[in-house]
């Protein structure tokens, strides 16, 4: 009785010690920009979670689509927009610094074929080419043509008719849009529109908005054309 006591401890020990160390391992091979947070205090409002927790800086408030987070558990996430004295109107608070994050999850974040994750907010994550064809609206230009002479439209208002094909709603107050018209000038075909006009996935809209040039809003949020404050209207 005696060894069977012995040898189901020495099983049990066994698997904590390769449990924990499965865990240490993947926590070093994490992707870079992303951490673990050891989670504290949480706030909800209607679009989004807020966090309060410990990682590799410290004390740090993040931001999250809204959805159930468990205090003291650990979790793993991707550094995306920060903002500085962010006030929420729901909370009636302002946080001093605190960045709104899309990749947030239970398990490790590591490395993908040897490459990091890249921010789902970025230029390079832009979804795939989808197969339209939308003429120009009047007065407007396609997404070729700007792309193609980005430089002459730089800070000027221009007007784009396109389908919506991602939506994500409500970050840093605006909703952020990404549209194509089937035009495509050197692998651009995908253009990024923040306002705070309203549209679905499936949408055919016309956007008119100022264009901004490499756009950096850091952690991974760079675009080289992106059209800001935009007036989006269903065709």
């Amino acid at each position: 009785m005696k060894k069977i006591v012995q040898g189901l401890f020495l099983i049990l020990l066994f698997s904590t010690v390769v449990s924990c160390k499965s865990r240490s391992d993947a926590d070093e091979n994490l992707a870079p920009g992303t951490y673990k947070i050891e989670v504290e205090e949480v706030l909800q409002t209607s679009n989004y979670t807020y966090v309060r927790g410990t990682d590799s800086d410290g004390e740090i408030w993040i931001a999250v689509s809204r959805q159930e987070v468990k205090p003291k558990s650990v979790y793993y996430y991707v550094r995306d927009i920060q903002m500085d004295n962010f006030t929420s109107k729901e909370l009636k608070r302002t946080f001093e610094k605190i960045f709104f994050v899309q990749v947030f999850s239970e398990q490790p974040i590591a490395m993908a074929d040897g490459k990091p994750v890249t921010s789902p907010g970025s230029q390079k994550a832009a979804p795939e080419q989808v197969t339209v064809k939308i003429e120009p609206a009047e007065g407007g230009i396609t997404i070729a043509q700007l792309y193609e002479k980005r430089n002459s439209y730089a800070g000027k208002s221009v007007r784009i008719s396109g389908q919506v094909i991602k939506v994500n709603t409500q970050i840093m107050g605006s909703n952020w849009i990404h549209i194509q018209d089937g035009s495509n000038h050197k692998g651009e075909y995908d253009l990024t529109i923040t306002t705070r006009d309203e549209a679905k996935a499936g949408d055919l809209v016309i956007a008119e908005g100022s264009i901004t040039l490499n756009k950096d809003f850091g952690a991974g949020y760079s675009y080289q054309v992106i059209m800001e404050n935009a007036r989006v209207t269903k065709k």
